[in-house]
């Protein structure tokens, strides 16, 4: 499925206070299964999101067909892009959008430095994600489409080691991942 970026005005608006996205996220906390919930999305050129079941994903190119790899110069340490189930829930309301923050994955599994540190290893069937240092710290697409109250939320400092933007990973060993596929902290 495509879906096309809506012009500007056309966003969907889900702005919430930061009071309210604090207690919509503690409301959406859900038992943790540790799988691809919601999507594997491909972000092409425009904004248009495509929403596969299953994609392809190589050391070298990423995502198979996601902007990543047609951006130059490519910022390995940003190959893939993952966000909480749980942070999305609180940001969108409508399950049809959970592709609007403009992550790749969306995992139920606990993203915090705690939980995965820098280096740490994600297994989803063959495929192996290392966590990389860069911070994800949303961008002006994420402010547009979700607020300046979202965007000060999920990089709020007393929250930062929560990293509810959420992480970007670098693919160690292609394979193909899924919907519905477990991720596993190795």
């Amino acid at each position: 499925m495509l879906l096309d970026e809506p012009r500007l005005t056309d966003l969907p608006r889900a702005h919430f206070s930061e009071a309210e996205l604090d207690r919509r996220w503690h409301a959406a906390i859900t038992p943790r299964d540790g799988a691809i919930h919601a999507l594997v999305a491909r972000r092409g050129g425009g904004g248009a999101h495509e929403l596969p079941a299953r994609a392809p994903i190589s050391v070298e190119h990423g995502l198979a067909g996601d902007r990543w790899y047609a951006t130059s110069p490519r910022d390995p340490e940003a190959q893939l892009s993952l966000i909480d189930l749980r942070i999305v829930r609180a940001l969108i309301e409508d399950a049809r959008e959970l592709h609007v923050p403009g992550d790749n994955l969306v995992v139920d599994l606990d993203l915090g430095v705690a939980a995965l540190p820098v280096g740490a290893e994600l297994a989803i069937g063959a495929v192996v994600l290392a966590i990389t240092a860069k911070p994800h710290t949303g961008c002006v697409k994420f402010r547009a489409r979700l607020g300046g109250d979202a965007l000060r939320w999920v990089n709020a400092a007393a929250a930062r080691d929560e990293r509810r933007r959420g992480v970007f990973a670098r693919v160690i060993t292609g394979g193909t991942i899924g919907v519905g596929d477990r991720v596993v902290a190795r």
